[in-house]
């Protein structure tokens, strides 16, 4: 990796039953991060990811301790083997907390705890059936936010939360408001517009307590200058100061994730290489649709990790 590179956390949504339990069972290091998780959640965190059911899996408050963990525990892979230190982090939502780790901006255990209670924070904040999200695909996004902003006029929140690839945004907020805003994109000519399995509606004002009592939390976390930038989702801007870290998290929760400008602010940075550090490769794909200059590949596995040490 001579050319400058890049790597990328994944958010809710990359979960699944079973994550890691391949490349587990070839180095302990997997295990040892996720048992250091587990004593500081008081549970069982990787028996809960191996469970058959992703039910519990897919609650907001296990989800992202889940997924933060899977994303260290492959980066601490990557630094055992050898890898090569990138010269930019991002993260796509909450995978945000899991590049502050790996820029040891904020440590492990904090973030473990942090996560643990921003996935409460927001539960509670719009009880489960009251909110949606949706993805709309084949609409630009002046379109998109068109689209919600009629909706709201006739009764309720729905905003964009996510500016995920060129023709694909999630919207967030109530659910009946969503459930207009799907039907408006379609007779707008969305080529796809459909509700998503999420228990929360994410990055929308409806997140908006949840964001104060984050704030919260986040006044009892060191927060260290991080020793590799990390690029943040709500404002595509790279911070040293820990108020402004704290501020970048707080704000993230109820405006939208910024992941199209994100990944173009890292290709102009002259960012060549940009690998996925999380199990799936959802990043990867959205990476290739936006910078076709940037080459993006997934490290969920043995293979793609082998594959991205020799490249």
């Amino acid at each position: 990796m001579s050319e400058l590179s890049a790597f990328i956390f994944p958010g809710q949504g990359s979960q699944h039953a079973g994550m890691l339990s391949e490349i587990a069972d070839t180095t302990g290091i997997i295990q040892d991060t996720f048992a250091e998780a587990s004593s500081v959640l008081g549970y069982d965190l990787w028996a809960l990811t191996q469970e058959e059911s992703a039910e519990r899996l897919n609650q907001t408050e296990y989800t992202q301790p889940a997924l933060l963990t899977a994303s260290v525990a492959l980066w601490r892979l990557w630094q055992q083997q050898g890898g090569q230190v990138p010269d930019f982090l991002a993260g796509h939502s909450l995978g945000e907390y899991s590049a502050l780790v790996a820029a040891e901006s904020i440590e492990f255990k904090d973030a473990v705890k942090l996560v643990a209670a921003r996935g409460r924070f927001m539960q509670e904040a719009v009880p489960v059936g009251v909110g949606a999200m949706a993805a709309l695909l084949g609409l630009d996004d002046e379109k998109a936010v068109e689209v919600c902003q009629v909706a709201a006029k006739k009764g309720g929140v729905v905003e964009a939360a996510n500016f995920n690839s060129v023709g694909q945004v999630v919207i967030a907020g109530e659910a009946a408001a969503v459930d207009q805003a799907i039907e408006l994109a379609k007779e707008a000519g969305a080529r796809k517009a459909m509700k998503l399995a999420m228990s929360v509606p994410s990055h929308c004002s409806l997140m908006k307590s949840a964001a104060e009592k984050l704030a919260l939390e986040l006044k009892n976390i060191e927060i260290k200058t991080p020793k590799i930038p990390v690029i943040h989702n709500v404002d595509v801007a790279s911070y040293t100061d820990a108020e402004q870290i704290r501020d970048a998290l707080v704000r993230q929760l109820y405006n939208p994730v910024r992941w199209v400008e994100t990944v173009k602010e890292l290709e102009k940075n002259q960012v060549t290489r940009c690998f996925e550090c999380g199990p799936g490769k959802v990043l990867a794909g959205l990476g290739k649709r936006i910078a076709k200059q940037v080459q993006c590949s997934p490290l969920s596995g043995a293979e793609g990790i082998a594959a991205a040490m020799c490249s």
